[in-house]
């Protein structure tokens, strides 16, 4: 089977992170897979390095028009067996009338006119497929895969090299800073806190914001601005306590991050916690931008050892049940099955 991916984003970014690890997995298996991608992508040297094959040829080009040629004649030379779209900019590139089947996976609840050459539609939670459905996506092209965790085990990093205490409760955040990732609400909590150190692990445009927000509360000796990390199991081994306090989150990756390391878990309770996420059983549930709450809860955790086992345990179960690397792996495979099925391939 050949597979054709198409990946326009040149950042880093959650959906930029799990399409190379689905990549890389699948590679594994059998396919002979190529990847459209831009020359400045974070990790297209080590998709380069596991024999995937990478085209940076037709996202070098700064028109669409001239990209969608480009892509055109890659489709023509390869001759793929499916088209995998990544994110909306990839399926606006792909040309019209190819021959081949599309897939357009969605890591958010997008608008489908830009998928408007996708054949079938994949989304990262039951919500957001059942949401395509009802936008007039056809039901039976249609699919769910969940994502798995980008996070590998490591040892921990070492907390004197963050300017960290050895005895300080770390509450650490993955993520970009974004406004709909709720980080000003994790610092008003911090202020109840007053022994809890805060980790960011990202980059965005909200970066000047916080610092000053951090400066303000007295709090800039406490949060620790770490730009976007490759390291990210190592963080979490140091961590005490993985915080996600977006107020906008379709899934959340991170939920999984956290879960597989065994680190508990305190959400805000947007679309994705809510969806996954019980109270006291597998994380801890709060109200989006409701700080008192927010701290209340990872008062709690780091007072509660035996509440913080429970949690841990739960997300550790619900981890192995569905989203561990090889079982959506194996879904990945078989929805690239069900596609070439149905075309009579």
């Amino acid at each position: 089977m050949r597979v054709l991916h198409v990946m326009a984003a040149r950042g880093n970014g959650g959906a930029e992170l799990y399409s190379t690890d689905v990549m890389l997995s699948l590679q594994g298996t059998g396919l002979a897979q190529c990847v459209a991608m831009h020359p400045d992508a974070p990790r297209r040297k080590e998709l380069q390095q596991a024999g995937v094959a990478v085209e940076t040829g037709p996202l070098r080009l700064p028109l669409r028009p001239l990209a969608r040629r480009a892509l055109r004649g890659l489709i023509a030379r390869m001759q793929p067996d499916l088209i995998h779209c990544w994110l909306r900019r990839a399926a606006e590139l792909v040309p019209a009338h190819t021959g081949v089947p599309v897939i357009g996976w969605f890591g958010n609840y997008k608008d489908l006119r830009p998928f408007a050459h996708c054949d079938w539609f994949v989304g990262c939670t039951p919500d957001m497929a059942r949401s395509m459905r009802e936008r007039g996506a056809p039901a039976d092209r249609v699919a769910y895969v969940p994502t798995f965790p980008s996070v590998t085990p490591q040892p921990p990093v070492s907390r004197r090299s963050l300017d960290t205490p050895e005895d300080a409760p770390v509450l650490l955040v993955l993520s970009r800073l974004h406004p709909a990732k709720g980080l000003e609400t994790l610092l008003d909590a911090l202020v109840l806190l007053p022994r809890c150190h805060v980790w960011l692990a990202g980059e965005g445009e909200l970066k000047t914001a916080l610092m000053v927000q951090a400066a303000r509360l007295g709090l800039a000796q406490r949060v620790h601005f770490l730009g976007w990390r490759s390291d990210r199991g190592a963080l979490l081994a140091a961590a005490d306590i993985c915080v996600l306090p977006s107020r906008y989150e379709p899934f959340g990756t991170v939920i999984l991050d956290a879960w597989s390391a065994d680190v508990p878990l305190v959400a805000c309770a947007a679309a994705g916690p809510l969806a996954h996420v019980r109270d006291g059983e597998n994380g801890m549930l709060v109200p989006i931008d409701d700080a008192p709450a927010l701290a209340a809860a990872l008062r709690r955790v780091l007072d509660e050892p035996a509440l913080a086992a429970r949690i841990v345990a739960g997300g550790r179960r619900d981890y192995e049940a569905r989203f561990t690397r090889q079982a959506v792996t194996a879904q990945w495979r078989a929805l690239y099955d069900r596609v070439l099925s149905a075309r009579g391939g």
